[in-house]
C-alpha cells in the first residue's frame, strides 16, 4: 500500500504532466501481485522531444524541491522519444505520441486500475486526515490515564499540605483558657 508521500509526489507529478500540456495524462495504480516492483505508472505524451524532456525536467525539479525526492534512475533522456524516471514506488513514463502507441504500456498492464487524479486527491486528504485523529486520540486517552494515575497523588498531597498546616497554625484557646 502506498503511503501519503507517495500518493502526494504522483499527485504533484501528474500535475506537472497538465501543467506542461502533456497529452493524455494517465495514473495506473498497479496490482500488487501482478507487479512487485512499483505502486503507480504516471504516462504521459509530449507532441515533440523538446516537450517530453520539459516535462521530465520539470517533474524532477519539482519533486526535488518539494519531497527531497531524486530518481532512483533515468532512462532515454538522450533520445527523449521515451523517457523513464524511477522513483521506486511509482514510475514516469514520458513518451512521443508514437513511441507511446507503439509500445502500449496501458495495454501491457491490463489488471492496473486507472486512476483519476481526483481520485487520488481525495485518498490522500482521507488517508491524511485519519493519520491526524489517530495520534489525537492517543494523546486524549494517555491525557485520561495520566489524569487518572495523578488524582490519588493529588489527594495524598492536598492531605499532607492540610496536615503540615494545621500543626504550624496556633492552636485555638478556649473561652475558659482566656
Amino acid at each position: 500500500m502506498a503511503s501519503n508521500e507517495v500518493r502526494a509526489m504522483v499527485l504533484a507529478a501528474a500535475a506537472v504532466c497538465e501543467e506542461k500540456k502533456g497529452i493524455d495524462t494517465r495514473v495506473l495504480e498497479l496490482d500488487p501481485q501482478d507487479s512487485g516492483f512499483t505502486d503507480f505508472f504516471i504516462i504521459t505524451s509530449g507532441a515533440n522531444t523538446r516537450q517530453t524532456e520539459a516535462i521530465a525536467d520539470e517533474i524532477e525539479l519539482r519533486l526535488k524541491h518539494n519531497f527531497g525526492a531524486y530518481p532512483n534512475s533515468v532512462e532515454g533522456r538522450r533520445v527523449a522519444e521515451w523517457i523513464l524516471l524511477d522513483y521506486v514506488d511509482f514510475v514516469v513514463h514520458v513518451f512521443l505520441e508514437d513511441r507511446r502507441m507503439f509500445y502500449d504500456i496501458e495495454r501491457l498492464r491490463k489488471s492496473a486500475r486507472k486512476v483519476d487524479v481526483d481520485e487520488l486527491k481525495a485518498a490522500l486528504i482521507k488517508k491524511t486526515l485519519e493519520a491526524r485523529k489517530k495520534p489525537a486520540a492517543k494523546k486524549a486517552a494517555k491525557k485520561g490515564a495520566v489524569a487518572k494515575k495523578a488524582a490519588p497523588a493529588k489527594k495524598a498531597a492536598a492531605k499532607k499540605v492540610a496536615k503540615s498546616a494545621a500543626k504550624k497554625a496556633p492552636a485555638k484557646r478556649s473561652r475558659s483558657q482566656r
